[in-house]
């Protein structure tokens, strides 16, 4: 049987991804044999102390951002933040870590980027760590067992950043700019931000029911 394609877009350092991964994990624990998640990034925290910051200059810069992450995070139970969260070692670029991840999928395949996806999330949000330095992400691969050496050949011949031109170019051609966004059925259906799990849910199973590709009569 044919999986049903997933695309799942977002960035790193998105407090709304961070908070949502639990419901990617549980579509993967119900749905697993029966889709296909394909992950992309999308450029969010591109450019820090520019455009995040500049959006956030009447709002107390990055210290008031890094209020509203707390006050996002504190209303679940299954995540923390760190209480210096954006104020305390800031990356300067969420698309090093969009690199680094692509370079391990290449390197060690999808589920070691999940793994690595989330453990660079939780340095992140929970350690208040400089995830855009890639000695520290480099120290997150061989944690996870993931060959440092084989993470640095795909970023040093270009195949990463190409997977991530791919991301990009993708991104902008189905005018997608919010993190975390789902998409099915070739783009057809769209769940942008902070989407319910039982949402997501109805989507694929509807899907799995009329064999995904074919178009609904209605």
């Amino acid at each position: 049987m044919e999986r049903l394609p997933v695309q799942y877009f977002s960035d790193v350092l998105c407090v709304w991804a961070y908070v949502g991964q639990v419901r990617i994990d549980e579509l993967i624990l119900q749905h697993g044999p029966k889709i296909s998640m394909e992950y992309h990034f999308v450029d969010v925290f591109g450019d820090i102390s520019g455009r995040t910051t500049e959006r956030w200059r009447e709002r107390g810069g990055l210290a008031g951002y890094g209020k509203h992450v707390l006050e996002v995070v504190g209303r679940f139970d299954h995540v923390d933040a760190h209480p210096d969260i954006w104020t305390r070692n800031v990356p300067t670029s969420s698309m090093n870590c969009h690199l680094f991840l692509h370079a391990v999928q290449e390197a060690a395949g999808s589920k070691a980027m999940e793994k690595a996806a989330w453990a660079m999330r939780q340095a992140f949000f929970v350690r208040a760590l400089d995830v855009s330095c890639r000695s520290l992400q480099l120290e997150i691969a061989e944690e996870l067992g993931i060959s440092r050496e084989d993470v640095e050949k795909h970023l040093r011949t270009g195949l990463a950043s190409a997977r991530l031109s791919n991301d990009i170019r993708g991104a902008v051609d189905s005018g997608i700019k919010i993190s975390p966004t789902i998409t099915f059925d070739e783009g057809r259906q769209v769940l942008r931000g902070n989407v319910g799990y039982r949402v997501i849910d109805a989507n694929v199973q509807e899907l799995l029911k009329r064999g995904g590709n074919q178009h609904s009569w209605c």
